[in-house]
C-alpha cells in the first residue's frame, strides 16, 4: 500500500485563513460557504485508501441544487486582466470557450451583481457568479480502471497510476487516461457534473507505474505546474535493467536530445541527437541478481524518457523496453538494422524476447516504478512525501532471495 507523510506545523491564524480561502470554488445553493472550496475529499489533506473505477463510486455530494446550478469565484491576483470568458475557462475547464461565451452572452455572469459584456476584463478581488445555463462539452468519458487514490485533499490529489495508462487522452490512446478514470470520480463527489476536471501537471510513460499529482483547481495547477517546472520536486524511482551495475552508486550525466532519424517521440543521449539538453540522474543499486539489477535513480532533470534512456545509454536497458537498446539503439525496423551494420549491438533483442514479439500483452512492460515523490503543498506550503512499493508484477523479476546491496558512504552521498 502507498504511504503518505505529511510535515505538519502548527498553524497560525493568518495561515489558516488563507488556506480556507485559497483557490476558491464554491456551489451556491448546497448549503455551503462560497468561500470554502466544497470538493473537501478526505477533510484538511489526509492520506486516503481508496481506488477509482472500481464501480463504488458514492452519488453526488447533494441533491438541493437549484436550477441552473450557481458557482461563485473570485478573481485571483494572477489572473487580473485577462477576458472574462477565459478567466472562466482557467476554473471550468470541461468547458469550452465558445460554450463559456455563450453562457456570458446569455446573461448566465455577473460582476459583483452586475452585468458583465463578453468583452469585459476582470480585476482582482472580484466575485464572479456563474448560472451553468448550458451543460460541459467537453467532458472525459468513463473508464473502469482500478487506479489507488493515496492522498486527497480540495486542491490536489496523488494517485498511485497502474501500467498502461497514460496522463490524457491522444492519439491512438483516446478512452485508457488517467483523466478518463478520475473523471466520474470527481463528479461523484460535487454537486454539479463537470465541475472539477484534472489537471495533469506531470507526466509518467504509458508504461511507467507509480505516483503522479493532479491538481484540482487553476491555483494549484498553476503552483505544481511551476514547482516541476523550477525542479522544486523530488522524484525517485525504482528501476530493473538489464546486467549487473559494478558500482554501487554513480551519476549519468549525458546531454538528451530527439533522434534524427526514426520516430519522433524517441529520445537518444547519443551526440547526434537533435536539440540535446543537459540532463542528469543519480543513481544507487538496490540488488544484483545474476543478469540483471534493482536501481534507486534520482532525476536531477526532467527529460523525455531520461531514466530509460540513461541507462541504455550506458549498456543498462530497462527490463522490457520496448524502444530503448543498450548504447544508443532503438527497437524499430531502420535503426536496428543500422545498430546491427555498425557494430553498437550484438543481439537486436532485449533479453528475454523474441525477434518476431511485436505484442505488448506478449513482451510486457518495462520495470520502472515512480517509488516517491515530494513536493511543497501548493496551498499550505506543508513539505509532502509520498510512497508506493514495488509492483507484483516488478517483484516477479528478481529472484526470490537475493540480498539488498549494503549502502556504502559514496552512495549515501549521491542519494
Amino acid at each position: 500500500m502507498s504511504e503518505v507523510c505529511v510535515s505538519r506545523k502548527h498553524r497560525s491564524a493568518r495561515e489558516r485563513r488563507r488556506v480556507r480561502g485559497a483557490g476558491c470554488l464554491g456551489v451556491v445553493g448546497v448549503g455551503g460557504r462560497p468561500d470554502v472550496p466544497q470538493v473537501a475529499i478526505a477533510g484538511d489533506g489526509d492520506a486516503v485508501s481508496e481506488t477509482v473505477g472500481n464501480g463504488n463510486e458514492p452519488s453526488f455530494v447533494s441533491a438541493n441544487v437549484s436550477s441552473p446550478p450557481t458557482i461563485d469565484l473570485t478573481v485571483e491576483r494572477d489572473l487580473r486582466g485577462i477576458r472574462i470568458d477565459s478567466f472562466l475557462a482557467k476554473h471550468l475547464r470541461n468547458y469550452t470557450s465558445w460554450r463559456l461565451a455563450r453562457i456570458v452572452r446569455a446573461g448566465g455572469v455577473r460582476i459583483d451583481g452586475g452585468p458583465v459584456d463578453s468583452a469585459y476584463r476582470v480585476m482582482a478581488g472580484q466575485r464572479i457568479t456563474v448560472q451553468l445555463i448550458e451543460p460541459p462539452d467537453k467532458l472525459h468519458p468513463s473508464v473502469p480502471i482500478d487506479v489507488p487514490i493515496v492522498y486527497a485533499d480540495p486542491w490536489l490529489l496523488v494517485v498511485d497510476k497502474p501500467p498502461g495508462l497514460i496522463a490524457h487522452p491522444t492519439g491512438e490512446y483516446q478512452l485508457e487516461a488517467l483523466t478518463n478514470v478520475l473523471q466520474p470520480w470527481l463528479d461523484a463527489r460535487t454537486p454539479v457534473r463537470g465541475l472539477l476536471r484534472a489537471g495533469i501537471v506531470h507526466r509518467l510513460d504509458r508504461q511507467t507505474s507509480g505516483l503522479m499529482a493532479v491538481a484540482l483547481t487553476h491555483g494549484a495547477h498553476a503552483a505544481l505546474s511551476t514547482a516541476f517546472e523550477q525542479g522544486r520536486v523530488a522524484k525517485t524511482y525504482h528501476a530493473i535493467v538489464e546486467g549487473r551495475l559494478t558500482a554501487d552508486a554513480g551519476v549519468i550525466d549525458a546531454a538528451i536530445g530527439r533522434m534524427g532519424h526514426g520516430r519522433s517521440i524517441l529520445m537518444s543521449a547519443r551526440a547526434d541527437a537533435l536539440e540535446r539538453k543537459a540532463a542528469v540522474t543519480r543513481y544507487r543499486v538496490l540488488r544484483r541478481c545474476a543478469d540483471r539489477t534493482l536501481v534507486e535513480a534520482k532525476p536531477q532533470t526532467g527529460r523525455n524518457h531520461q531514466i530509460r534512456v540513461h541507462f541504455a545509454h550506458i549498456g543498462h536497458p530497462l527490463i522490457g523496453d520496448e524502444f530503448y537498446l543498450p548504447h544508443g539503439a532503438v527497437r524499430s525496423p531502420r535503426s536496428q538494422v543500422r545498430a546491427e551494420r555498425s557494430g553498437l549491438v550484438d543481439e537486436p533483442v532485449m533479453a528475454g524476447a523474441s525477434p518476431d514479439v511485436d505484442d505488448e500483452s506478449e513482451r510486457g512492460r518495462h520495470a520502472l516504478h515512480a517509488a516517491r515523490l515530494e513536493f511543497a503543498h501548493p496551498v499550505t506550503d506543508l513539505w509532502m512525501t509520498f510512497e508506493s512499493p514495488l509492483p507484483a508484477d516488478l517483484r516477479e523479476l528478481l529472484p526470490q532471495g537475493e540480498a539488498a546491496v549494503p549502502e556504502t558512504p559514496i552512495a549515501s552521498a549521491l542519494r
